[in-house]
């Protein structure tokens, strides 16, 4: 091992001299054979690793992988949550823009889609995964792109030596669920980072610190996979990504699009041959300020290996052939996560974070079964409860604003909101109109609610569906961002604008007519007048008794619970109750209403638990994976 890295030190020394110049690599490059390319991927971690300067991570292997590699000092997973950032990765594309950006979407894939391993096997290469897969497709298309994909998966398998191959190996140990399992820290607690948006106690610096001691065992992991290419004479012949799937499984991290649950930790390293293929600003152990995200992972990949990047892909290579233009925003999201409906997207220009809730009316941490199993999310709720949080740990407990922007270089944490900051006033327009278009170029699918994007599509994949429906997805997107600005106001002219929607023959524009009107009444921080009222009450009410589309009458009912008399509000209970059970509507449909009765039930004093327990927990065709989640939410009303 000295020998290799002595002779490794001598490569690179030769590498500066004139002999070892860029255009002698672009002389030999024709002659070279296709590099090898593989991906080390660890689950739920961002960057606290040594060579990211985390005085607290104990990461050798990484760290010296850092030395010979680039390290990105900005990459975002685009989701904070495995299966869409998967959906993301397999691709190519933005999940959004195939519907999949929901947790356990199911969607279907569109014909003739080209996932990255099918581009690389159609160019010779050997495929392999080991061997977590979790692309949130209804079908086994994207598993089917390998040529291994299982826990044995290997590069050591293929038939010649001289085939090249693309592998990856996925390190599941840093995984949320192993921050709960209790084992002997290494780690000493009491000098465990927690951020300011979390109580500073016990529970919570435990947590981090067996957070910490899982990054060291996959950390060694890492370095297995890498002994072993050592081990074959493969280190000069392979270029090696190593990256998180998306921040930290500590909650506020994973499933939330800020920095801290989109930031990963990435390094990449491109062997002396192979440098005529590394990014322009490529220097072992150096650093880059280039912004890149998953996206542009599969056609990276591509652009190394020396094929043709399909139509579909959204990303844009950063380094091979193709090589494209940095970018100037990295975009995140998030739909519904588990058996919480929502909608939020974000952006970064790398030192600003945006971020834009469409569902400001929900507090940020609903209930989420899974979620809740770690400790620091349960001592973090006690203490809420309690009275015991500052002003910042208290903000996830509590309904959102509908716009937040930080400034990384002031607060890493996030915690300070400068959206009424005056100074940050233009800021905050530009980015708003960055991230609105980007929303309309990808075709966000998001703008349709789940469950009637399903019942809109059908059979068909949701991204055929919305390419050949006729719609104006432009119109949609602003809508969206339009009548939700219901949540800070709402005068006359907007009231029309809302009517004109309400009466549309669109189930989608009747949606965010309906959404808008229900958020002015919900907001906390403005009262309608009384004709206001009464207008938004008429408009709602004939949408909850008969509208075609369930998801529309459940978005009317909202307001109805809230604002209307004695009749519209049973009238809207037993709707909604009618819409829990998934044998009427279906389960998305469920779960939007057992969502909307867990967030009024308590205010409206409601006795439905006996209404509840008949209820059943799965119904016929269930989604694929997510047909546990009516489930956990049935539990939670029917416990609390």
């Amino acid at each position: 091992m000295v020998k290799f890295w002595f002779a490794a030190a001598w490569i690179g020394c030769c590498f500066l001299s004139p002999a070892f110049t860029g255009d002698a690599h672009a002389a030999d490059s024709d002659t070279l054979p296709p590099p090898n390319i593989l991906w080390l991927t660890s689950e739920d971690n961002g960057p606290q690793l040594g060579c990211y300067g985390d005085e607290y991570a104990d990461t050798p292997n990484l760290d010296k992988l850092a030395t010979r590699s680039l390290r990105y000092q900005k990459c975002w997973s685009n989701a904070p949550v495995c299966a869409p950032a998967r959906t993301t990765l397999i691709s190519g594309m933005y999940a959004t823009s195939l519907g999949g950006e929901h947790m356990r979407s199911g969607v279907e894939v569109p014909e003739d889609f080209q996932f990255y391993p099918n581009v690389l096997r159609n160019a010779g290469y050997f495929c392999t995964n080991n061997s977590k897969t979790d692309y949130n497709f209804a079908d086994s298309a994207a598993f089917d792109s390998w040529h291994e994909c299982d826990g044995k998966a290997h590069f050591r398998h293929r038939e010649r030596e001289d085939q090249p191959f693309f592998s990856v190996f996925n390190f599941t140990i840093s995984h949320e669920s192993k921050i709960r399992n209790k084992h002997t820290l290494v780690h000493d607690p009491d000098k465990a980072p927690v951020p300011a948006y979390q109580p500073n106690v016990h529970t919570v610096r435990r947590d981090w610190a067996q957070y910490y001691d899982r990054l060291t065992e996959m950390d060694a992991l890492c370095g297995k996979v890498l002994q072993q290419l050592d081990e074959d004479g493969l280190t000069d012949s392979t270029i090696v990504f190593y990256y998180g799937d998306h921040g930290s499984g500590m909650p506020r991290s994973k499933r939330w699009p800020y920095n801290s649950g989109l930031h990963v930790p990435f390094l990449l390293h491109v062997p002396e041959k192979y440098k005529h293929l590394a990014p322009a600003d490529y220097n072992s152990g150096g650093v880059s300020d280039r912004m890149v995200s998953f996206v542009d992972m599969g056609p990276t990949a591509i652009s190394l290996a020396g094929a043709d990047l399909p139509s579909t892909m959204q990303g844009v290579p950063f380094a091979g052939q193709l090589n494209g233009k940095s970018k100037d925003y990295l975009f995140g999201y998030r739909g519904r996560m588990d058996e919480r409906v929502d909608m939020v997207r974000s952006c970064t220009d790398g030192r600003y974070v945006y971020i834009r809730h469409f569902h400001p009316e929900r507090m940020y941490f609903a209930y989420i079964d899974y979620m809740f199993q770690t400790p620091t999310t349960q001592i973090w709720k006690k203490m809420f409860d309690a009275g015991e949080l500052n002003e910042v740990q208290s903000k996830v407990w509590q309904v959102k604003p509908l716009e937040e922007l930080f400034d990384l270089q002031a607060d890493p944490d996030e915690v300070n909101n400068l959206v009424s900051d005056p100074a940050h006033a233009d800021q905050l327009n530009s980015m708003r109109s960055e991230l609105r278009n980007w929303m309309k170029s990808t075709t966000d699918l998001g703008v349709v609610p789940e469950a009637e994007m399903h019942r809109l599509a059908g059979k068909t994949p949701p991204r055929q569906w919305a390419h050949s429906s006729g719609l104006d997805w432009e119109h949609l997107v602003d809508m969206a961002w339009d009548t939700t600005t219901a949540w800070n106001g709402l005068d006359e002219s907007k009231l029309q604008e809302l009517r004109k929607l309400c009466k549309s023959e669109s189930s989608i524009d009747r949606y965010w007519g309906t959404r808008g009107l229900t958020l002015a009444i919900l907001s906390p921080d403005q009262t309608l007048d009384a004709k206001s009222h009464a207008a938004a009450l008429e408009l709602l009410d004939p949408i909850a008794a008969k509208d075609e589309s369930p998801i529309v009458r459940a978005a009317a009912c909202e307001g109805l619970l809230v604002a209307g008399n004695d009749t519209q509000r049973e009238q809207a209970k037993e709707t909604l109750l009618h819409f829990a059970n998934v044998n009427n509507e279906g389960h998305f449909v469920a779960m939007t209403a057992l969502n909307l009765i867990d967030n009024h039930r308590r205010e409206l004093d409601w006795d439905v638990k006996s209404v509840l327990r008949k209820v059943p927990t799965k119904g016929d065709n269930p989604p694929i994976r997510a047909d546990k989640y009516v489930a956990s939410l049935l539990k939670y009303l029917l416990a609390n």
